[in-house]
């Protein structure tokens, strides 16, 4: 056998079996992204957020999370959090608004982002975590399933974390516009379909309760959107006439078939680019 045949054969096995994931420098920054192939957890220079004051119409909501994070970067006891509602209601901002304010007073907090269709990886993620003298926002955004999708099943990992349990420096935060992760018709075919129609449903219904938060986030009325779009123009110091910005903004909203926080930003994007105000 050749030289070049065995470094071929190396190179293939190195492959198969990559190198274990070198301790990242969690002093490198205050939020990292977890990729697989190969396993990697990559600094985030500066996150995508907004100040939490700018949150508005979700007050309950922001207190609740804030003080639940706060007690856990604090070394006290703290629950999973499931934020479930309306879209655009600011459910992934408020998580990273959320996490930034306690930041700012416990450095040690770490957000990692953690994408659904890489759950069946989270507990080699877990383990690189466990050791860390750091405490982790485990988050993950948008996290719904289908009707034959297992990736539930590591989800009960972050959860309940197995034999292990899980680590008491990570605690997991989601997002979802679901309140039990599935859509209601999938739900209900698993009922009239199943042998034992209880126990077809309980095994995946039942992920959402091991939550320990549960945060409802619901469509917003007008008050509660043109209030959105105050509180973006007083923190920007952008004046204008109030009847016109009122009259505008529920133009917009109109157009758009919709009342969001989302939406509330997207105007005032748009109101500030025609005003000549960065919001960078």
């Amino acid at each position: 056998m050749t030289d070049m045949t065995l470094t071929r054969i190396a190179e293939a096995l190195e492959r198969m079996a990559p190198a274990p994931l070198a301790a990242p420098d969690f002093n490198a920054a205050s939020a990292f992204v977890w990729h697989v192939e190969p396993d990697r957890l990559t600094p985030v220079p500066q996150v995508n957020r907004v100040a939490l004051e700018l949150l508005v119409g979700i007050n309950r909501s922001r207190d609740t999370l804030l003080d639940n994070t706060r007690r856990f970067a604090a070394g006290y006891g703290a629950n999973n959090a499931l934020l479930w509602g309306a879209r655009g209601m600011g459910k992934s901002s408020l998580v990273k608004a959320v996490h930034g304010a306690v930041h700012a007073d416990f450095p040690d907090l770490k957000l990692v982002e953690l994408q659904r269709e890489d759950l069946p990886s989270v507990g080699r993620l877990l383990n690189h975590l466990r050791g860390a003298q750091h405490r982790f926002i485990l988050f993950c955004d948008d996290l719904s399933f289908s009707h034959d999708d297992q990736h539930y099943k590591s989800l009960k990992a972050v959860l309940d974390g197995g034999i292990e349990g899980r680590p008491e420096n990570v605690l997991f935060y989601a997002t979802s516009n679901r309140r039990h992760l599935m859509p209601r018709d999938m739900i209900e075919n698993e009922r009239q379909s199943a042998i034992n129609p209880s126990e077809a449903v309980e095994e995946k219904v039942s992920l959402s309760d091991r939550f320990g938060l549960w945060l409802g986030f619901h469509p917003c009325d007008q008050d509660e959107y043109l209030a959105m779009i105050d509180g973006y123009c007083e923190a920007y110091g952008l004046q204008l006439d109030a009847a016109t910005l009122r009259a505008e903004a529920i133009e917009w909203q109109a157009t758009r078939g919709a009342r969001s926080g989302r939406v509330a930003w997207q105007f005032f994007c748009d109101l500030a680019g025609r005003n000549g105000v960065a919001l960078g």
